[in-house]
């Protein structure tokens, strides 16, 4: 607005150029539009910014003003068409200067009306009013009236629909089958049950996160109980057994890192890579190995060669394939060992996310061992995918026949680490000494009595405040439950929140004590919702409730808790000294048990923690501080 008000000062009466009378109308009318869309949004910002999450009472116009700003879209579109009619005509004949920045103008005004129209698409809720609906009409509603039982299931089935159409739009550049449209309703329905009963917004959600992350610093900060720092004395802890098992982590954690290929091999050496590769990956492929999927310039399987060290003729299989349910990973020869390998690749794709995403519970029944147990859907079909590979292919019996003294040993990093983990399973009365290494596996993977059945045979390795290695749809239900009664009962407006949040996350300081009206309360109290936390949360009327206990009446839940497998090696940083390009960080390592990753942490590391880098390096580091104590 300022720059072509400056334009318009400047040029004043000198529009009698071809074109110009066109020019001078366009220029005032888009001044007058551009001023009352500013006025519309200033307005915007400023009733936006008052009250509390949890109190919307002074935001009541707001509805009023964004509905102005929208049919202000009207004029704007039609104006953007009128200047770009002008820009394109060939007839104009005014100063160069004039038409750029005409041309600037009429390029930012198709930008903004072409990225709203995409924010609109993606964020827009279709069930607004119906979820508004259910909420006011909830306390009216009879408990037995087929009326409000077909409303819950028109809500319901819409809600489904929007969130397939959603993740169809995300998905819309891979080939989909009857596996994906599967995939896609069942993924809808995790989402739909997930955030079908809060009425909370993505800045929301942020708010929520980062009230969440200082409250857990100050927590951490308090001095620990005496019996707690006994429990985590070193002492109790450090034991022979654990050195082994850290020994042989940081060795079979470079077959999980090697599984991802060219990118993970690129991403930890950015600047050698793509020369080390260029010399190796252009020669023929080895006859040797037997490889399936694609591997265009053989970047993948020279990217494994060099993060493991082994020879062509050390490898059995190497499968590429990638689907959903389907996942890559190679068989090798480890003679260092003396192991056959089989690792298998995390999430590298957009089909590994749709199988991290299937998320419901079916049955394992193995034979011998238990009646049955819950495991996650998408990660035991891909590791049905595995096995089936193994046995029926006769890859197995390839490996054992080149090397019968060797044992089977099974690892992966994250999806892979899960996938691994029930592969172990499946395979453990065949091969009664088979070991498993999963690396920040998935946390909802095993029902307890698959979890204790594992921790003779897998060891799970978990650094720092890993988000995947917490996440399971309960832990996700605990963290939407804090951050609706943390934002809900915060006294502060949303932006204070987002802004001190910000810096605290870059800059650090002391965590803010924000006043909220659990300060006070009595601990039977606290037990309790306020009214504002139910404001948030849409259908938890007792209607609600009723009918969805009595359908789950006789049957198991959708979601059961679920936890890590086998043994839990938990790795956590225990100081860091920052120097000037380098960073020298010094890791501890504990047994663990799976009530630990019951609750999701929030951290910047929550995600980093993760990485597979980030893994190896922690387990090196371990390693090598173990192998530098026996040398003293």
């Amino acid at each position: 607005w300022i720059g072509i008000l400056a334009l318009y000062t400047v040029h004043k009466g000198q529009f009698n150029c071809p074109g110009g009378g066109l020019l001078h109308s366009y220029l005032l009318v888009l001044l007058i539009l551009l001023a009352s869309i500013i006025c519309a949004l200033s307005a915007l910002v400023y009733i936006s910014m008052q009250g509390t999450i949890s109190n919307p009472g002074p935001r009541k116009s707001l509805p009023k003003l964004l509905y102005t700003r929208l049919l202000l879209y009207l004029p704007e579109f039609l104006w953007a068409v009128v200047g770009a009619v002008w820009v394109s005509d060939s007839s104009v004949r005014c100063e160069k200067t004039v038409i750029n920045v005409v041309i600037g103008t009429v390029i930012a005004s198709w930008v903004i009306i072409i990225f709203t129209v995409i924010g609109v698409v993606i964020v827009f809720d279709p069930l607004g009013g119906k979820k508004t609906f259910y909420l006011t009409h909830s306390v009216n509603r009879n408990l037995e009236s087929s009326q409000s039982g077909q409303l819950l299931y028109n809500v319901k089935n819409t809600a489904t629909r929007v969130w397939e159409k959603r993740i169809r739009l995300l998905c819309c550049c891979i080939v989909q089958d009857d596996d994906h449209r599967v995939a896609f309703t069942s993924i809808a329905e995790l989402f739909r049950t997930y955030f079908s009963d809060t009425d909370l917004v993505p800045s929301d959600i942020a708010a929520g996160l980062t009230l969440l992350h200082q409250e857990q610093d100050k927590m951490e900060s308090c001095p620990k109980e005496p019996e707690e720092v006994l429990c985590h004395s070193p002492s109790s802890l450090v034991t022979d057994d654990l050195d082994i098992e850290l020994e042989n982590a940081a060795h079979y954690m470079l077959f999980a890192a090697a599984a991802y290929g060219w990118p993970y091999y690129i991403y930890t050496n950015p600047f050698t890579a793509l020369c080390k590769l260029n010399g190796d990956c252009c020669g023929n492929r080895p006859t040797d190995s037997d490889i399936t999927g694609s591997d265009r310039h053989n970047f993948h399987f020279g990217s494994i060669l060099k993060i493991t060290g082994l020879q062509y003729r050390d490898f059995i299989h190497i499968s590429f394939h990638n689907k959903i349910y389907e996942i890559p990973f190679f068989v090798a020869l480890d003679h260092k060992k003396e192991a056959i390998v089989v690792a298998v690749r995390g999430t590298l794709s957009f089909e590994d996310i749709l199988t991290d995403l299937s998320a419901d519970c079916e049955d394992l029944t193995l034979e011998d061992v238990l009646e049955n147990g819950f495991v996650h859907k998408g990660i035991t079909q891909a590791a049905n995918y595995i096995y089936r590979k193994l046995i029926n292919d006769g890859i197995l019996n390839q490996a054992f026949t080149i090397a019968p003294e060797y044992k089977l040993v099974i690892v992966g990093h994250s999806l892979g680490g899960g996938t691994a983990s029930i592969l172990a399973i499946m395979l453990r009365n065949s091969f009664p000494t088979l070991r498993c290494y999963a690396f920040s596996p998935p946390g909802g993977l095993l029902s307890k009595s698959l979890a204790d059945y594992t921790k003779h045979f897998i060891v799970s390795v978990i650094v720092g405040k890993d988000l995947v290695a917490r996440l399971s749809m309960p832990n996700m239900e605990d963290l939407k439950r804090r951050i609706v009664r943390i934002v809900a009962n915060c006294n502060r407006p949303k932006y204070q929140i987002l802004l001190h949040g910000c810096w605290y996350e870059v800059f650090g300081g002391d965590p803010d004590n924000f006043p909220t009206e659990l300060h006070g309360r009595n601990e039977d109290a606290l037990t309790q919702p306020l009214l504002a936390e139910e404001s948030l949360m849409v259908h938890r009327s007792p209607s609600y409730s009723a009918l969805e206990d009595e359908s789950h009446l006789n049957s198991p839940p959708q979601y059961p808790h679920l936890y890590l497998p086998g043994k839990i090696i938990h790795i956590v940083e225990e100081s860091s000294s920052r120097r000037l390009c380098s960073s020298d960080i010094k890791y501890t390592a504990r047994w663990s048990n799976e009530t630990v990753f019951s609750s999701i942490l929030i951290s910047p590391k929550m995600i980093t923690d993760h990485m597979p880098d980030v893994v190896l390096k922690a387990l090196n580091s371990l390693s090598q501080e173990h192998g530098s104590c026996i040398s003293c």
